[in-house]
Parts: structure tokens; sequence; C-alpha cells
């Protein structure tokens, strides 16, 4: 019992000291500085403008625009009750116009979960910005 508890201890006192050195802090928006050539990032920005078109009726020929993912600009993430991604994404229109969304993902891995909370166009200022800068 007293070597579990120790063990037990030593974890959270190594999970604390990692937190307060920047890496991830619960409840904090962490920047993903690769976010450009991470995996991960990129899969969820595609689910996310494809969870889009789904919930808009433009993947089944509802009419529409449906927009194709190009790539996640620009991430962060916050430790919740599993992690939530906050993305810009760049994506195109069907007539090909780039265009910026920002995005709102959560994931619990340990649920095989994976929702879709927001998405929107970003403000046009921060799309000149993004655009100039590709």
């Amino acid at each position: 019992m007293a070597v579990t508890l120790t063990i037990v201890v030593t974890t959270l006192l190594c999970f604390l000291s990692t937190a307060s050195c920047g890496r991830v802090i619960v409840g904090a928006k962490t920047e993903i500085s690769d976010a450009r050539t991470n995996r991960e990032v990129q899969e969820l920005g595609k689910f996310a403008v494809e969870e889009y078109n789904y919930k808009q009726g433009l993947n089944n020929g509802g009419g529409g625009e449906a927009l194709k993912f190009v790539e996640v600009v620009e991430a962060q993430q916050q430790v919740v009750s599993g992690m939530k991604y906050y993305l810009n994404i760049s994506a195109t229109d069907r007539s090909g116009i780039h265009r910026m969304f920002t995005s709102v993902v959560v994931v619990k891995p340990w649920l095989q979960y994976k929702k879709l909370l927001h998405f929107e166009p970003l403000s046009t200022t921060h799309q000149l910005q993004h655009t100039s800068t590709m």
C-alpha cells in the first residue's frame, strides 16, 4: 500500500512540475507551434471542414458551396475533459476562392470521441493577414 501511494504521489508531482514549466497547463490554451506540419492537427482541420459540409448539407448535392480543406495554419490546444483544439483553417469553395475559418474541435481519445463545436469564417481583416503570409 505504501509503495502504491508513493508511486501515485511521485507521478502527481512529476505532472505538476511539468505543467508549471509551461508545457501543458490544465485549462490554459497553448500554441501548437508546428501546426502546419503536425499530422494530428491537419487531420482535425480536415475533420472540421468535412463536418461543417455535412451539417450544412453540402456533401450530398443539397446545393451550396462545399468547402475543400487546404490546411490548418494556426492552432492552439486546451486541456479540458479531453483536449479542445482551436484551429484557423484555410479552405477553398467550389469556385476556388480561398477563405479562412475558425474552428473548435473537442477530442476524447479514450472514448473515440471527436466533435465539432464551432466553425465560421474569420473576420475579413484576419483573412487578409493570413493570405498575405501564405
